[in-house]
């Protein structure tokens, strides 16, 4: 079964990580090139979501790594997309199980 309630933990984080590391990255950009801001963003995402998971959280390094990949993806649209996608899928669900009873009822 997918675990809704860890995905929906993860991307907390890395939205508070996403704030982080796009400010330092902001910050820090001058030192390379414009080409490399991309893979430099990515590694800063990286690096900081596994020091920041083992120091706030008690996510696994796994869970950290995704965090940062969350966090390079943007964690705030993510969770805005996931959290839609998880009612609509609950509405529907619900609404399979209402019309099931309702078919059993009527016999």
């Amino acid at each position: 079964m997918f675990n809704w309630d860890l995905l929906q933990q993860l991307l907390i984080v890395a939205i508070a990580l996403s704030n982080i590391t796009s400010m330092f990255v902001q910050k820090t950009k001058g030192i390379f090139p414009s080409k490399w801001i991309p893979f430099y963003s990515f590694a800063v995402n990286m690096l900081l979501s596994f020091v920041f998971c083992l120091t706030f959280t008690e996510a696994s390094i796994y869970h950290s790594l995704w965090v940062g990949l969350f966090a390079f993806l943007g964690a705030d649209t993510l969770y805005k997309t996931l959290t839609t996608q998880k009612n609509d899928y609950q509405g529907q669900t619900k609404k399979v199980e209402d019309e099931y009873e309702e078919i059993e009822v009527d016999r």
